[in-house]
This record gives C-alpha cells, structure tokens and sequence, in this order.
C-alpha cells in the first residue's frame, strides 16, 4: 500500500532517507523534553527515523484519512498516538495534554506560516520547533534586522524563539517534486515567557509597520500615534532596521499614548 500526494493538501512527500536522518538528528530536545508531535507524517519517510530516538514519546497528527490508515499499517505499536485531526484547528491539549512537547515536520508550503502561528499560540508548551519550509519562508523567518527578507513571521517568530537556519534541501529528494527549493531551521524557546508590552498592540505595530516597509516609520504607523511624535531613534527608520526589542519599545511608546 502506497499514498499518493494530494495537491490540494500541498503534500510532497520526502523520499531521501539521508535528508530524513538529518532532520530527526537536528532536534536537541530543548530542556529536557522528550515528547514529539510530528504533523503531517504522511507515509512515515521521516517518522522512521524519529521513532528511533533514545526515550523519545512520539505522536503523529495527519489531515490526510489515506496517510493515518497507511500509518496505522506500518506502526501497528502506536495506537492512538496516531491521530486524524487537522493540527490548525485541532485543540492541542486534546492530543498533547498539558506537559510541553517539541513540533517536528516537512511542513505544506501552503499552510507553513499558519502552523508556526498556532505555535506560537502554545509557545510556552512548545519548546523546540524543527520544521522544513519553503527555502524563502525558512530564511525570512531566521533572518536578522538589516535584511530585506527579515519581516513580520522573523519579528513574531524571534520574540519567543532563537531560530537556526540548519541546511537547505534540493527539489529532487520529494514526490513530486516542488518547484522550489526547502530549508529547514530549528526554534528553541528563549527565555522571554511574555513581552512587556500589550502583546496584541505589539503584533498590530508590527504588522502595520511592515505592511509599509518602503516608509520610515513617522509615516508607516501615523495611523496609530495619533499624530504624537515618535522617539528620536524611530522617526527615520524602517521596519526591518528594528529588532525585538526596538518593537517592544516602539509598542510600550504608543502604549503610553493611549493613557494620556
């Protein structure tokens, strides 16, 4: 029995069994945590080689009803930690419980942004996140102030994770292949449990920043500092000039506004 990729689930399959090895060999288990969800397993490729991992408790979560009865067939011994459920929509603590676990997996392009976006939602249960992207997504999000590809996912990302890009992987190692090349990179919590600031603020300041990343920022969040004037280091900086911290102090600024 074979499953065949689903165009409309953006599946491509991972078939070098070199590239898999590498992957499972890059998670480092951030502070202490030996449970692993991996998402979208689909038939096992790099399953194989997570299962294999010294005291690790691995659960796969699949959307796919033909890759969940398929790994149900080629590991009989996981019971119902094999579950068909969509991981965007899916209550996690339902799976996972409340004890932390680590993301693992050869994410669809089409849906890459999003599940980093629920991750963050369950950071402070997510300690590590080892995920294949898009070669353009996985560099945006490692990528550092000063950039051209450092955006809103690096800022939102970075707030709560130290990202490492690991290594790039050609378009010939999946079925089918992609049109464009992948790279996977490894989030581990840093030490920031909550930001300083309203953080829904935060990700609004940002979000508008960007959304205008050709102007300084005296013109691409006028809309919220009504017409106060920013600090003398904001006024003629862009977006991408500013690191986590800068947007934190950014948000606290306009954050005060709205008390006077």
């Amino acid at each position: 029995m074979n499953v065949k990729p689903k165009k409309h689930l953006g599946q491509h399959f991972l078939k070098d069994l070199e590239t898999c090895e590498k992957i499972a060999n890059q998670v480092t288990f951030h502070r202490g945590c030996r449970r692993v969800l991996e998402v979208g397993p689909g038939m096992g490729a790099l399953t194989d080689y997570l299962i294999t991992q010294e005291g690790i408790e691995l659960f796969l979560v699949d959307i796919d009803a033909e890759s969940i009865e398929y790994l149900h067939h080629k590991y009989p011994m996981m019971g119902d930690h094999i579950i068909y459920a969509d991981f965007l929509r899916k209550d996690l603590t339902e799976i996972m419980g409340q004890d932390p676990f680590i993301v693992v997996g050869n994410f669809p392009y089409n849906i890459s942004s999003q599940i980093l976006f629920k991750c963050l939602e369950h950071r402070n249960q997510i300690p590590e996140i080892m995920g294949m992207f898009q070669k353009e997504v996985a560099v945006r999000i490692a990528e550092k102030p000063g950039s051209k590809e450092y955006g809103i996912l690096s800022v939102f990302m970075q707030a709560f994770y130290d990202i490492t890009y690991c290594f790039t992987v050609d378009e010939h190692v999946f079925i089918p292949p992609p049109k464009v090349k992948s790279g996977v990179i490894r989030c581990v919590r840093n030490e920031r449990d909550s930001l300083p600031c309203d953080e829904k603020l935060f990700m609004r300041v940002v979000k508008t920043a960007f959304q205008q990343r050709r102007k300084t920022l005296r013109n691409s969040v006028k809309s919220l500092t009504q017409d106060a004037q920013l600090p003398d280091k904001f006024v003629t900086q862009r977006p991408e000039r500013l690191s986590v911290d800068d947007f934190i102090e950014l948000t606290l600024f306009i954050e005060g506004l709205g008390s006077k």
